[in-house]
């Protein structure tokens, strides 16, 4: 990839450049690939996949000591897939992150393209997956998307436990009305031992502006040693009423030892818009740590969906195979993950 050899090499003179400074450069990656077998009710594939349960991604990771306690720090990360090479957007260098920030004692401030607060500081609470693969149902059956432009966000300290994360995104000329703000999303996440609790609320302007989306989530979970329990809520509404959905999960870990850990995750999708286009899914997943950055996991999952609603099961950074209206889609996947 042409991208990855500029990145490789950018990488290389910033690393022989801060050895004289008090800054670093980090070029890191996830590689993701596996064989999986999807129907989606209306068809079926064996396919060679990539992102299964990890998005398969490579970035640069930067700071600087600014003194007196504040670092200047940036990301710059891209998804592809592991089976090709192709960028995941072929028309954008760094599709998932660009983004600049500056933090000290007053916590954080980053501007540029980012992860919403709601999905990068919910989603390890919300079930076992953090919201990845098409074991989780809360992946399958939320419609947000999960990253903002132009994007201004604040995170405070922890204090007792407690922080707290707000964005608000301006919009530009691809997004009209062109001034104002395309989005606000709050968190706020207590962590207090083996106990964990999040709460957040976003909302969201189409691009033309006619039409709202709001989502609210919420999650709990209890670590009781070897074993892991998560519920967790999130509702959708649109204001055009074209979606009204509420969305329960209930989700379960256990680690045999260091090396393997199971999950089993059932999630129910409620569809309020009178049509009772209702769905509910169980998966499972599997997984073996080589080492701390290798991985092989398997994983299956089962939506049943009712009436009109074709729910299907997506990967971490790729769409389910498309399903018949009150269909059931099935997948199983055996992959392997690294880190580096």
């Amino acid at each position: 990839m042409k991208i990855l050899r500029s990145a490789l090499c950018l990488a290389s003179v910033c690393v022989a450049s801060v050895a004289h400074g008090q800054s670093t450069l980090t070029l890191y990656g996830v590689m993701d690939n596996g064989i999986e077998f999807q129907n989606g009710g209306a068809g079926s594939a064996v396919r060679a996949v990539s992102s299964g349960l990890f998005a398969t991604v490579y970035g640069l990771r930067g700071a600087e000591d600014l003194g007196g306690g504040t670092i200047l720090n940036f990301t710059l990360e891209q998804g592809f897939s592991g089976e090709t090479g192709a960028a995941t957007v072929a028309t954008a260098a760094f599709n998932r992150l660009a983004w600049i920030g500056i933090a000290g004692t007053y916590g954080e401030f980053r501007l540029g393209r980012q992860k919403k607060p709601e999905y990068l500081f919910l989603n390890a609470q919300m079930d076992p997956t953090a919201v990845k693969s098409f074991a989780s149902p809360i992946n399958n059956f939320q419609d947000p998307t999960v990253r903002a432009n132009n994007a201004i966000t604040y995170f405070s300290p922890t204090i007792m436990g407690l922080t707290a994360q707000v964005m608000v995104a301006m919009r530009d000329s691809t997004t009209k009305p062109q001034n104002g703000l395309e989005l606000y999303n709050g968190v706020l996440r207590y962590l207090n031992g083996p106990f964990h609790a999040v709460i957040g609320y976003e909302q969201w302007g189409s691009a033309t502006g006619t039409t709202l989306q709001r989502v609210f989530r919420s999650g709990v979970s209890y670590d009781f040693g070897h074993l892991r329990l998560y519920a967790a809520f999130e509702s959708e509404k649109l204001s055009n009423h074209t979606e009204d959905l509420d969305i329960y999960a209930l989700s379960a870990s256990y680690a045999f030892n260091p090396a393997n850990f199971l999950s089993v995750l059932y999630g129910y999708a409620h569809d309020k818009t009178g049509q009772g286009n209702n769905a509910q899914q169980l998966g499972t997943i599997y997984e073996y740590f080589f080492s701390k950055r290798t991985i092989l996991y398997a994983a299956g999952g089962v939506i049943q969906n009712r009436n009109y609603a074709d729910f299907t099961l997506d990967g971490t950074q790729y769409s389910g195979i498309a399903g018949a209206p009150g269909g059931y889609a099935k997948a199983v996947i055996l992959g392997m993950t690294h880190k580096f």
